[in-house]
């Protein structure tokens, strides 16, 4: 009898694909398949190739303790997971991996099924297991290749909207940025600050404040070493012209030249004013575009939230009718982004005060409801929606940190602070228009103080009695909003009295209706839509 000693048949470990009985080989076909699926490489090794098993069975280990690894990381230091994830070149070398792991472990899919021997099998598993192997491995390949193309869509998003460069500390405990909201429509020359705030978070807890600044903001401070300093030594004070929303186009269109490698004039120039202003260092800004916010909130697949209050908005014309007013009624809404910008610009029958107020409560919804779970189930729309709605100058360097604190900031609602009504007295007060700079300083110490549970350190005898009133009142009506499902101001009558005589039905007794308010505009009385509205600042998150 001749030797076998040498023959490759003694390397293979399974039984034999053509002279095993027929449901013996359709055990080992099923085998080798789940060896493909869960340990790649493996299914070479012990059908007798040794030395292509060996080595993707290498790579299959070094993925399985990669996967553990990330999976650690992601349990006990997700901070540093995402600083990792946050950088460009990182997602650039993970797209390329997940790409080759595709292409390799389609390649053992296809040497699999040549090892099984599909013509040796029955013909019902002949069918089945071919089928099978085919679908799982178009699955699994097609899985890791969605996986390099979203993780290059990310890559090309942080390129094109993060600033290079190293990240930054927080000052004083805080990272404060200021946030902006541009209005650069068609219709407009260059870009109009529509709105401006600035969010200061604790950056170990998450803990944030949100300090609106309203439009007509007037005598607003540069911060000391502001070029705009030179030019307005007392402030920002050349009367009505000198709006805070005009700080913008101001330096961009006279004064750019005192920002030499600036890229943007304009950001920079209104970040010293709400550092001068607020008494806070501003370390960047996010410029957020109208146009692609609503593309924003539709890839996030909208917001919600409870209005307690009617607000008008401007729309097509009515039928047979010159007015194009339409209201959003009290209680919950889940808007889409056009219904979401509409009801954070209105401000028809009201005051700019009522439409800070519904920001603060938008901005609030959008951190509460955008999770992880959103990320991940809305990346690409989020991504593309992305590049068309923010400007910044946060460095990538700081993204894997902050994404980490929003996190954190997201299960702990904001205070809000308005630089004007109803925090500072109400809008027959004027506080926006002659401001009390000591007290704004002093009212957010006392608040960062108050979330630190350190000492405030402001105290209410430095004040005037005047300002000391006025800081305790809106104090509590800024706590009452501070809690996710609450109302924003607990007096909504501090931004706008709201008459005992608002009407709250019909003149039949039924329940007012979009209809009925677009009849009152069209008779011209527009004294009792305004006293309809009145209460409409008050917002809340569900």
């Amino acid at each position: 009898m001749p030797s076998t000693r040498h023959h490759p048949r003694n390397q293979d470990l399974l039984p034999d694909a053509v002279s095993a009985p027929a449901p013996v080989r359709s055990k080992r076909a099923l085998f080798l398949l789940l060896l493909t699926v869960f340990f790649p490489g493996s299914a070479q090794w012990v059908s007798g190739k040794r030395a292509l098993g060996g080595f993707v069975m290498r790579i299959t280990l070094a993925c399985w303790a990669l996967v553990l690894l990330v999976l650690a990381l992601a349990l006990f230091k997700r901070d540093w997971l995402l600083g990792i994830f946050a950088q460009s070149w990182v997602q650039l070398g993970a797209s390329v991996l997940l790409v080759v792991l595709a292409a390799g472990w389609l390649l053992m899919f296809l040497n699999t099924l040549a090892i099984i021997r599909p013509r040796y099998l029955a013909p019902g598993a002949r069918i089945g297991l071919t089928a099978t192997l085919l679908v799982l491995a178009l699955a699994i390949t097609g899985s890791l290749g969605y996986g390099a193309f979203v993780l290059n869509k990310g890559r090309e998003t942080i390129s094109n909207v993060f600033s290079a460069g190293p990240a930054f500390k927080p000052v004083d405990g805080r990272y404060n940025i200021a946030v902006f909201g541009a209005d650069s429509a068609g219709n407009r020359e260059g870009v109009r600050t529509d709105s401006m705030s600035l969010l200061s978070v604790d950056a170990k807890t998450g803990k944030s404040l949100l300090i609106s600044i309203p439009r007509n903001f007037q005598n607003a401070q540069f911060s000391k070493d502001s070029p705009m300093r030179k030019v307005y030594p007392d402030g920002y004070n050349c009367g009505d012209e000198c709006l805070f929303n005009a700080i913008y186009r101001n330096a961009t269109d006279n004064h750019a030249d005192l920002y030499p490698g600036v890229e943007n004039p304009g950001a920079q120039a209104t970040m010293e004013a709400i550092e001068g202003t607020t008494g806070l260092k501003v370390q960047a800004y996010v410029m957020i575009d109208m146009a692609g916010f609503a593309g924003f909130i539709d890839a996030m697949g909208g917001v919600t939230v409870d209005s307690g209050g009617w607000v008008p908005y401007n729309g097509k014309y009515w039928p047979n009718s010159s007015v194009n007013t339409h209201w959003i009624a009290p209680g919950e809404h889940h808007f889409t982004g056009k219904q979401a910008l509409w009801f954070a610009r209105s401000r028809d029958f009201t005051t700019d005060y009522h439409r800070i107020a519904r920001q603060q409560c938008l901005q609030q919804a959008m951190i509460s409801q955008f999770s992880p779970k959103t990320i991940l189930t809305r990346f690409t729309s989020l991504m593309d929606a992305g590049k068309q709605l923010v400007e910044t100058d946060i460095p990538q360097q700081q993204l894997g940190s902050f994404l980490n604190l929003a996190d954190k900031a997201r299960a702990t609602p904001f205070k809000r602070l308005t630089l004007g009504a109803p925090d500072f007295g109400s809008a027959a007060d004027k506080f926006s228009t002659y401001p009390n700079f000591e007290a704004i300083h002093t009212r957010i110490q006392d608040m960062i103080a108050a979330q630190s549970g350190a000492a405030a350190s402001g105290s209410p005898a430095k004040k005037s009695a005047e300002a000391t009133k006025k800081s305790e009142s809106a104090e509590s009506s800024s706590d009452s909003g501070t809690q996710s499902g609450s109302k924003r101001n607990s007096e909504p009558g501090k931004i706008s009295v709201v008459p005992s005589d608002a009407p709250t039905e019909q003149p039949d007794g039924s329940a007012l209706t979009e209809r009925y308010l677009v009849t009152l505009e069209q008779i011209g009385r527009t004294d009792l839509l305004e006293k309809i509205a009145a209460n409409n600042n008050e917002c809340s998150v569900p």
